[in-house]
């Protein structure tokens, strides 16, 4: 399947039907509030705690001399250790993990867009071969830049590769996110395409690729085609990793798609590879994602 494309035939699965039934089993949020995640409960103070009905300060409890199990407790009570830094604190450039406009922008079923209707202020058309024309054919530059090497590259190597899936505005995600939940229901929609302002492709960070023949395009068999073997194992030396890496659905949310591409910088995406780490939640150190909120 390819979780949030336009174009493309749409895999249906059945491991991936099976688990978006139970990743999803009783969705019911509307399309305009699925990625707004849930505020935590406010605990209200109790008013029936007082200083006079505390057993610590009655009259009748013993003197802290003679109560060695409270010295004791209070002796183990620590401050909680701090949490670790997540691998990419190691590299000498920091970037954002929020803003839509940083490469290390971490969009994800936990993680909406902010704004939801977020545009890249500079969309382009990289000099590749296209198999997709509009919105569809344009990434932010840097991202352009990047490809068009990493294409380059390839095509040196005898490998055929093409820009499959590129941009996909709000307003063409709410269309094709709708068309989903009403042909499969919203628990099936959910396997197969991003909510609304919760898409990669909204960011001009991400595209699909494919091999300018169609061969298993958008279909897990596409793991073994030139473009997607060359992609997973030269895509960080300019900058891309495969955003949905296999086995990993239970942090990113989605099963295997080697067709999905998404930069990070040659940096990070270099760091990843060497330190053998395979999704960015881990890497930028964010909470696993596999449903929505």
């Amino acid at each position: 399947m390819c979780h949030n494309c336009v174009e493309g035939p749409v895999h249906s699965g059945a491991s991936r039907r099976s688990f978006a039934r139970f990743l999803a089993a009783g969705a019911g949020l509307t399309v305009l509030a699925a990625c707004t995640p849930a505020a935590p409960p406010v605990v209200a103070p109790s008013s029936s705690l007082s200083l006079s009905t505390s057993p610590a300060v009655t009259s009748e409890s013993p003197s802290p001399a003679a109560s060695p199990a409270v010295e004791s407790t209070t002796a183990a009570v620590e401050p909680p250790a701090p949490a670790p830094a997540s691998p990419s604190a190691a590299l000498p450039r920091q970037f954002s993990l929020t803003d839509p406009a940083s490469p290390w922008l971490v969009v994800n079923k936990h993680r909406p867009l902010a704004p939801a209707d977020y545009v890249p202020a500079d969309l382009v058309q990289p000099n590749v071969q296209l198999a997709v024309s509009g919105e569809a054919a344009l990434l932010n530059s840097t991202t352009a830049a990047s490809a068009e090497a990493m294409f380059a590259a390839a095509a040196r190597d005898g490998v055929v590769m093409t820009l499959a899936s590129g941009y996909r505005s709000y307003v063409t995600q709410v269309s094709t996110y709708n068309g989903y939940v009403a042909t499969r229901g919203q628990a099936d929609a959910d396997t197969a395409s991003a909510r609304p302002g919760c898409s990669e492709h909204q960011t001009g960070w991400a595209f699909d690729i494919g091999d300018g023949g169609g061969v298993c395009s958008f279909q897990p068999c596409f793991a073994d085609q030139p473009a997607a073997v060359w992609a997973k194992a030269n895509g960080h030396r300019f900058g891309f990793v495969v955003r949905y890496p296999w086995m990993f659905h239970p942090v990113t949310g989605y099963y295997y798609e080697p067709w999905h591409l998404r930069f990070i910088g040659v940096e990070a995406a270099t760091d990843m590879a060497n330190r053998g780490i395979s999704t960015v939640e881990e890497y930028f150190g964010v909470e696993a994602a596999p449903g929505y909120p």
